[in-house]
């Protein structure tokens, strides 16, 4: 029997048709068995402020802290912005990362991103490995998806390319298998 597992995902690109919600979309639609994504939208979040922080976290930070703690793995579906991780999604990362307790911690998670250049998003993922070093997140390594030349590979807001979608599938799986190690991991101690 499939252990149910439940997964936060996040969404660093605010555009309506974006090549990032497509392929959140195309990961939900393959994650394993027994596993169920919640969607946090961070687009109305305020600007981090330490001075809106100490009048107390917005409730939509504190929903989303909830959401993560009660989550066994967190997913990134990320743009690139001049090398970078989107505003948007770095200004979530800066809102969560000063709650207690801080979510990303001990977190089995895992980034992937589609972008119309060749790269699809690489710089951008490594700079969100980066991050989530310093909180102690748990990125899985591999596989590594990088959706170049996204404007090629969706047709009517579905994934079209075999080879990602296989991918994307291989992805949904290590972030299950990190998942049950943890818990694993969590029992021996």
């Amino acid at each position: 029997m499939t252990e149910p597992m439940k997964f936060v995902a996040f969404c660093g690109s605010l555009r309506k048709g974006s090549f990032n919600r497509m392929a959140l979309q195309a990961f939900i639609d393959r994650v394993p068995a027994g596993a169920t994504v919640e969607t946090i939208e961070i687009g109305d979040w305020p600007l981090y402020d330490a001075d809106l922080q100490a009048k107390g976290f917005p409730d939509k930070v504190q929903a989303a802290q909830q959401a993560m703690l009660a989550a066994d793995g967190v997913v990134f579906a990320s743009p690139e912005y001049n090398y970078s991780v989107p505003g948007v999604l770095k200004n979530a990362i800066d809102w969560l990362s000063r709650m207690t307790p801080q979510p990303f911690a001990g977190k089995p998670m895992v980034v992937f991103g589609a972008s119309g250049g060749p790269l699809g998003t690489a710089r951008a993922q490594y700079h969100l490995r980066q991050i989530m070093v310093f909180l102690d997140g748990r990125m899985v390594n591999k596989p590594e998806v990088m959706i170049g030349a996204a404007q090629t590979k969706f047709v009517d807001g579905k994934f079209t390319d075999e080879f990602g979608a296989k991918l994307l599938t291989d992805l949904g799986a290590a972030l299950a298998l990190a998942v049950r190690q943890a818990k694993a991991a969590a029992a021996v101690k």
